[in-house]
């Protein structure tokens, strides 16, 4: 069967129709509740009973909410998909819900939230569902404003399912450009049915907060022993820091920038010609006009 991504956007193939089968299907239910509680796991928040105010992208029809409420946080949910969130308003889903775009940026105040979660919805910004998408461009805007709405220190903690190596390091490439810190905890990464990928992520630079928990090996909750092979341990892959693209010299249309005006000059003074003298006006574009 292939991938829902591949299928049709997000707002047309969860329609009303499976937007219902998706939240009555005790396999998911069960399936979302042990992703969340990993998730919440890895935002590490602190144990003083004290609740926070989280973010949950893609939050459905309020499945992964759930697990944020029974926490005792308070959590506002985004969706693409109306018929989601009906069916989350019909649950009486304890959160705050919007009908958002997430590749359109997240619109909250900075500094505001406390930790962010996602389930398996980051990898559809991988995907060009329109003429006027862009999904590196989806993925900046994404980023961006989700670096800029944390509160410093903070986590957000993304599971994602991407297609291929490429999805995966495009994904990364654009968190670690908005200044992000972290990389992909990976559990059970030899099981073909209950390996999950969780980009972990600290708004900030590299510090004690930022450390990568280990993935679950064999002894974990989340997988029975007929899934697992008995040669599982614990692996973390992709360590990352944050790394902003350099910005690149200035050069003229010919190809001939600042360097080769100075290399040209100091050729033609050792010739025994005239040559203006250096300045920080030199090989300066001049303006077509005053």
């Amino acid at each position: 069967m292939p991938r829902p991504e591949v299928q049709a956007p997000p707002e047309i193939f969860y329609n009303e129709t499976e937007a219902r089968k998706y939240t009555t299907s005790s396999r998911i239910i069960e399936i979302q509740a042990k992703i969340s509680e990993r998730a919440l796991e890895l935002l590490a928040l602190p144990n003083d009973g004290v609740p926070r105010l989280l973010l949950d992208i893609g939050c459905g029809s309020g499945l992964s909410g759930e697990t944020l409420s029974e926490n005792g946080h308070h959590w506002i949910g985004y969706d693409i998909s109306e018929s989601m969130l009906n069916v989350a308003l019909e649950r009486e889903a304890e959160g705050d819900i919007l009908l958002a775009d997430m590749g359109q940026g997240l619109g909250l105040r900075p500094g505001v939230v406390d930790g962010a979660i996602s389930i398996s919805a980051v990898q559809w910004l991988c995907y060009a569902d329109k003429s006027s998408h862009e999904p590196r461009m989806r993925l900046k805007a994404f980023f961006g404003s989700l670096y800029r709405c944390l509160a410093r220190g903070a986590r957000a903690v993304l599971q994602l399912y991407a297609e291929n190596m490429d999805q995966s390091e495009m994904i990364m490439m654009y968190a670690m450009r908005a200044g992000f810190a972290g990389g992909i905890v990976v559990d059970w990464p030899h099981s073909s049915k209950a390996r999950k990928a969780y980009l972990v992520l600290t708004c900030g630079p590299p510090s004690v907060q930022s450390y990568l928990p280990k993935g679950k090996g064999e002894d974990g909750a989340m997988c029975s022993e007929d899934d697992e092979s008995d040669d599982d341990r614990n692996q973390t892959v992709g360590i990352y820091d944050r790394t902003r693209p350099r910005k690149k010299a200035k050069i003229n249309k010919n190809g001939k920038g600042k360097e080769w005006v100075f290399k040209k000059k100091e050729q033609m003074r050792r010739k025994g010609y005239s040559v203006p003298p250096d300045t920080k006006y030199t090989a300066r574009k001049r303006k077509a006009h005053f």
